[in-house]
């Protein structure tokens, strides 16, 4: 099997002939304290960490960095100046009511995510081939964009679709550009391969997809991947991180993180690292950020770090399935993957109250195919209320994150 496209990236990036641990451990570690002595002479948050680090073991003795702090703190965390800053994303921070997180990019920042997505989306897209993408594009060196550059630097073409769009237009963009591959979120993709199938008759022309922006429930990737008939490319990535972390490679088996730019921590509940293979939060340390770097940041995030060697024989460490840490979402992604196995349902909202769960849903048909029996299963003690609707060409299909109203 051919070995990870992340590892040719990261190879011409670094200047290395091929890509082991000990070579990757030897980066890191020169990062990480280059990292550290730009904090110091910076004199900001992390000034007070030590200059450096004799190993990487080291590193989980230095404080964590939480969401809050970085809302609160961003002045002081900045590392360049504010004309080196090409864009800027901000967004509350889950769970409190103080200020927005911002996070700052460079020009370089950007450069290195671009490339970090060619590498996994060259995976399943070739020269000349179409690309759907159905994320929003907010702007310039907006998410939209910078995968339309990847894209573009595959030789391929971006067909930007973006989101937020009817189930008939993307229909008849299906039809008319004839695209290869998908780019965008698992739930409205696989609404969009219902709707189109049960419209048409016929499968669109889509042979592959990476599924990214939100958690992807294991029931909805199934459901994908046989409408598909190929694997799905799942991807994980966040703000923090400029946009791009882990890619998946033909071995369908778990992420590769980018390693030469983000070291990857699983913790427990009381903060203490875990080994590979056991589940807990993700903390990651961007070594090479121009603008933002963060240390020991606590994403949230759920998820583990697969233990096996990866059968296309790259040694980067791989993220396993990502799912939120707080109860309620992940709450939520049951929930998705045991109602998407009812065919005809295309998307939903659900209200979480005490003993009562309201579901209004969107189906092909207009009537209800069971929700209420699908979702007992989860709330054996909940009063279950499912209301629904039919799709037309007119549907347009939600972007949010899906969570609990």
């Amino acid at each position: 099997m051919r070995r990870s496209r992340l590892d040719n990236w990261i190879c011409s990036l670094e200047g290395l002939s091929e890509v082991t641990p000990e070579n990757l451990e030897s980066l890191q570690l020169e990062r990480l304290n280059s990292l550290l002595l730009r904090e110091r002479e910076r004199g900001g948050f992390y000034s007070a960490l030590p200059c450096r680090l004799e190993s990487l073991s080291e590193l989980a003795s230095l404080p964590f960095t939480t969401a809050e702090q970085l809302a609160e703190n961003v002045s002081s965390m900045l590392l360049c100046s504010q004309a080196e800053v090409s864009r800027v994303i901000s967004g509350s921070t889950s769970g409190t009511t103080g200020p927005a997180k911002r996070v700052f990019y460079t020009r370089r920042d950007i450069e290195h995510t671009v490339g970090f997505f060619a590498a996994g989306i060259g995976e399943f897209v070739l020269s000349g081939d179409t690309v759907m993408i159905a994320m929003p594009f907010s702007g310039p060196f907006g998410l939209g964009d910078l995968i339309a550059e990847a894209v573009a630097s595959l030789g391929a073409a971006a067909l930007r679709t973006g989101a937020g769009r009817s189930l008939g237009e993307l229909c008849s963009e299906l039809d008319s550009a004839q695209p290869e591959a998908y780019i965008g979120m698992s739930v409205p993709l696989l609404a969009l391969l219902r709707y189109y199938v049960n419209l048409n008759g016929r499968l669109p022309p889509l042979r592959h997809a990476l599924i990214s922006g939100d958690a992807c429930p294991e029931g909805v990737v199934s459901e994908i991947e046989a409408l598909l008939s190929s694997r799905l490319f799942p991807h994980y990535g966040s703000r923090e991180m400029c946009l791009g972390g882990a890619v998946t490679c033909p071995a369908h088996d778990g992420m590769h993180l980018r390693a030469n730019h983000i070291i990857a921590e699983i913790v427990d509940a009381a903060g203490s690292p875990l080994p590979a293979g056991e589940w807990g939060e993700l903390v990651i340390t961007t070594l090479d950020m121009e603008a933002l770097p963060l240390i020991r940041y606590r994403t949230g995030d759920y998820t583990r770090l697969l233990p096996a060697p990866c059968p296309c024989g790259s040694c980067t460490p791989r993220l396993d399935r990502v799912s939120r840490l707080n109860r309620r979402e992940r709450l939520m992604e049951q929930l998705d993957s045991a109602l998407f196995l009812l065919p005809s349902l295309l998307d939903y909202a659900a209200e979480l109250l005490p003993g009562r769960l309201k579901i209004s849903a969107l189906t092909l048909d207009g009537r209800d195919p069971g929700l209420a029996a699908s979702a007992k299963r989860l709330f054996p003690d909940s009063e279950i209320e499912a209301v629904c609707r039919k799709a037309d060409e007119n549907t347009v299909l939600s972007a949010r994150k899906r969570t609990f109203l």
